[in-house]
């Protein structure tokens, strides 16, 4: 009998689904091309049928749903991260609270609810997920794998390497340090939507000049010899949720976050270009 797993990211943003059989992708799709909800992060119930449909199966044809993190791990962080930084934090703890309370801790209920049938939940290390949607479609029996983004449970970098169908993580940077966040933050600061206008912030660097490269180095991002780094927590403001940047960011570069939808100045430019070519320094 052919093997079918349904792969399930949801309740962040663009929310989706992949199903393989005998580990081969039959279907993926996020869950905006349908609901046409931009960036939509509710469980992805027409891209999980979609997919069924796609290979003919029924829910009860599969043998299990993969979620992409470990829920509780998460959880723990938020309650650190937010009670850890009160009052300050305990605004978005609240709002958090009924997201979590309601649907995030109740992954396996949510799961056979929307498919309609008793499947088995399985979860796995959100760094992990990211490493073996790289590592396994890929062609080699042998990778070295790197992972960036702007936090999963804990990690928000993690470096290893894949062998056969085995994968082994050697080290791992842990949040509030991330270069994931780093770089949402300078979308913020130049004014486009964190989550959403990172790309945004990519094409402007060609526009510009990296001339604050030094400072974000001196100043923001210390690099460590072994390929670490840690960042200076004094110019974010995300461990409270309240915004992503702090007044001293503003201190830094001359002046306050550029308003959303306000004009681009040189400025602007000149920071992203610098924001990518200190991300590409620490990468690479």
């Amino acid at each position: 009998m052919p093997r079918h797993i349904l792969g399930i990211s949801a309740y962040y943003h663009d929310s989706a689904a992949c199903l393989l059989t005998d580990g081969r992708i039959v279907a993926a799709a996020q869950e905006e091309r349908f609901s046409r909800r931009k960036h939509d992060a509710r469980f992805p119930v027409l891209a999980a049928r979609y997919c069924l449909e796609e290979a003919g199966i029924a829910a009860a044809d599969l043998e299990c749903v993969g979620f992409y993190d470990k829920p509780l791990l998460t959880f723990e962080r938020l309650l650190e991260t937010h009670l850890g930084t009160a009052p300050k934090g305990l605004r978005l703890y609240w709002k958090s609270m009924s997201v979590w309370l309601n649907q995030k801790l109740w992954i396996p209920q949510e799961v056979r609810r929307e498919l309609g049938y008793d499947v088995k939940v399985l979860f796995g290390e959100h760094h992990e997920s990211h490493a073996a949607s790289a590592f396994y479609p890929s062609p080699f029996e042998e990778a070295a794998i790197l992972t960036t983004d702007g936090v999963g449970e804990w990690t928000t970098t993690s470096f290893g390497f894949g062998r056969n169908t085995e994968l082994h993580t050697l080290g791992e940077i842990k949040f509030p340090h991330s270069l994931g966040l780093l770089y949402t933050a300078f979308t913020y600061f130049t004014g486009f939507k964190p989550n959403s206008g990172e790309y945004k912030l990519m094409g402007l660097a060609p526009y510009g000049e990296p001339k604050y490269v030094d400072r974000i180095l001196d100043e923001i991002v210390a690099l460590a010899e072994d390929g670490s780094f840690r960042l200076n927590l004094r110019y974010f403001d995300y461990l409270a949720g309240l915004k992503m940047t702090s007044s001293a960011m503003d201190a830094l570069f001359d002046g306050p976050a550029r308003a959303a939808e306000s004009p681009l100045t040189q400025r602007e430019m000149d920071i992203a270009a610098s924001c990518q070519k200190v991300a590409e320094e620490v990468l690479l």
